[in-house]
């Protein structure tokens, strides 16, 4: 029987590795094997950060790639706790009843919707930021040195 609840906690805390597709999918989800790679590039990019400085082009393209990611599991996180109890068995529990206790919304579920938006949203408005601010920067830095 999988559980909603552990399903969104999943998503919430180790979305970017995978876990959750694993938990429900199992260990030939594709998808899951594939989270990790814009995970580890965009820490890759914070390392760039730290090591080069914010002017570094490479890092600016893969800083954001961590922080989509990381929101696109929050976004995962709300939609799976949000199912209805029916839908969720007949999805991931076929074998059990449309009202058995796995597809339950208990507090917890609804404290890792709440926590998913809070962070999901900050992280995704953050990335968005991050990544514009930073090719409008290039663009006036090209424009002044093409004006020169």
């Amino acid at each position: 029987m999988k559980s909603k609840t552990l399903a969104a906690w999943l998503a919430l805390l180790g979305g970017p590795l995978g876990l959750h597709r694993f938990y429900l999918g199992g260990l030939g989800d594709r998808i899951g094997w594939l989270l990790p790679i814009p995970t580890a590039l965009g820490l890759y990019g914070l390392e760039r950060v730290q090591q080069y400085g914010q002017d570094d082009i490479l890092s600016w393209l893969l800083v954001p790639l961590l922080g989509f990611t990381f929101a696109g599991c929050c976004l995962t996180a709300i939609v799976y706790g949000l199912m209805s109890r029916e839908k969720w068995n007949a999805r991931f529990n076929p074998a059990a009843a449309e009202s058995a206790e796995s597809g339950a919304t208990r507090w917890s579920t609804i404290f890792a919707i709440a926590l998913a938006l809070m962070i999901g949203a900050g992280v995704l408005m953050a990335s968005i930021a991050f990544s514009f601010q930073r090719y409008f920067e290039y663009q006036v830095e090209e424009g002044r040195r093409i004006s020169q």
